[in-house]
């Protein structure tokens, strides 16, 4: 009896170690489970916060209304960017050219300002000076800035620090008819090395304006009025002489630089060719030059490579700068794309602006605005400015050094605003040197005001 009572007492305790060893199994079974779905639960989360950011990022692009074509050219590719990858999407904005840079300071102060931001060159010291615009040297590889044309790479760097990527740069030559050139008797330069001197210049336009064709030697294209044209175009004319705009050494001043006897003689000389009929200060419209043909040349940019040609066709030469005093100088520089500091999607912005830097895209819009392809890979390329080209001209003066940056300040806009004031007055008649002295003072002035506008560290 005592050993069946022993055994079933076992045979209880084995049951329940059983029953203890199953439920506890089973609990942590269980706590397996709901720790594995838990786990699981937050291996989700990542995967939809990934997927979220694959969502396209919209970012805003202002950009100049400029010539029709690169309108036409820039709203083609902003269409194909789009199309042609899903991780950004571009929402462009397109600004009166004449009121860029006054709408782009009040959207600055209001806090409005695009990703990326198209925007005269010398404007860029004085964005830059007041924080709109963000670096891109993160963005550009040392091969990809020494694919860049120099000049562009020089009109984009401020305070060390590169800002800004061109398509395209420009240049200035002198247009001529080869027809009335050869009539006059004239020579014709074809390379930067044998450009006209200063004396050839002046014989050139008298012998023009004798022809019975010519009712003024030359076109200053003084048709397209009060203009940033009046400092791109003529500062050059004063820098071959000796001065400039600006003294350089510091940005501090144009005293003794921009009202120098060297800048007086200069621009006494420009204001003759008004005085003595050689210039025509208003000229009725654009086509003197290339389609009245009442002038023998035009004083003129790239950009008119178009009209020209289908305008004179084969009689239609391109001259090389002259030398104006003591050397030759034309003007550089051109629309160019900044990221903003105010933009929220900055790499966004950067993948947009490296594809319009593509050769192939800066070939497609400088074949449809006539401008110098910004990248030398798309310069070798360009049957208009490679070698042999047309427009080569314009690539060798931009690479030989005859270009000049227009002044690298913030204090550009008052220096050109200033200089167009004299530019309008002296081909009305004012007194060279009075205007200069004036617009010295409001220059100094400006800087004085700015505490010398000092570059952030």
């Amino acid at each position: 009896m005592k050993k069946v009572l022993l055994w079933l007492i076992v045979l209880v305790i084995g049951i329940s170690m059983v029953i203890s060893f199953l439920f506890t199994g089973c609990k942590a079974k269980t706590e397996v489970v709901e720790e594995t779905a838990t786990e699981d639960e937050v291996a989700e989360e990542p995967a939809e916060e990934e997927a979220a950011a694959e969502e396209p990022v919209t970012i805003k692009v202002w950009f100049h209304s400029g010539k029709g074509e690169e309108r036409d050219v820039l709203e083609k590719q902003v269409e194909e960017f789009n199309t042609m990858q899903d991780e950004v999407i571009v929402e462009p904005i397109v600004l009166p050219e004449g009121s860029f840079n006054e709408q782009t300071a009040a959207a600055s102060l209001a806090g409005d300002l695009p990703d990326l931001l198209d925007f005269d060159g010398p404007n860029l010291y004085n964005y830059t000076w007041a924080g709109h615009l963000i670096p891109l040297d993160e963005y550009v590889s040392s091969e990809l800035k020494d694919d860049f044309l120099p000049s562009i790479i020089e009109q984009g760097t401020y305070g060390g620090k590169l800002y800004s990527l061109g398509t395209f740069d420009s240049g200035l030559a002198i247009w001529g008819n080869k027809a009335y050139l050869e009539k006059a008797g004239v020579r014709i330069p074809t390379s930067i090395e044998d450009t006209w001197t200063f004396e050839e210049f002046n014989e050139a336009l008298v012998a023009l304006q004798a022809l019975d064709e010519v009712e003024y030697a030359i076109d200053f294209k003084m048709n397209y009025g009060v203009d940033e044209w009046d400092t791109y175009g003529f500062s050059p004319i004063i820098q071959g002489w000796g001065a400039d705009l600006i003294d350089r050494s510091d940005y501090q001043s144009a005293e003794g630089v921009l009202n120098s006897p060297e800048a007086v003689e200069a621009l006494t000389w420009f204001q003759s060719l008004f005085v003595d009929g050689y210039a025509n200060a208003a000229p009725a419209g654009d086509d003197d030059f290339y389609g009245r043909k009442i002038s023998g040349l035009s004083f003129v940019g790239h950009w008119m490579w178009t009209p020209h040609s289908e305008g004179l066709g084969d009689d239609l030469v391109l001259i090389p700068m002259p030398i104006f005093g003591k050397k030759a100088v034309t003007g550089m520089g051109s629309w160019c794309w900044g990221i903003t500091s105010q933009s929220e999607n900055p790499e966004a912005a950067w993948k947009f602006l490296e594809f319009l830097i593509e050769p192939d895209e800066i070939l497609r819009m400088t074949n449809a605005n006539g401008a110098v392809p910004a990248r030398k890979s798309a310069l070798a390329q360009s049957e208009l400015y490679g070698e042999g080209g047309v427009l080569n001209i314009f690539a060798q003066q931009l690479e030989e050094g005859v270009a000049v940056p227009r002044p690298i300040t913030p204090a550009y806009p008052t220096i050109t605003t200033a200089f167009i004031e004299v530019i309008q007055n002296i081909v009305s008649g004012a007194d060279v040197k009075s205007e200069l002295d004036k617009a010295v003072k409001k220059i100094d002035q400006d800087i004085e005001d700015n505490q010398g506008y000092p570059i952030a560290e």
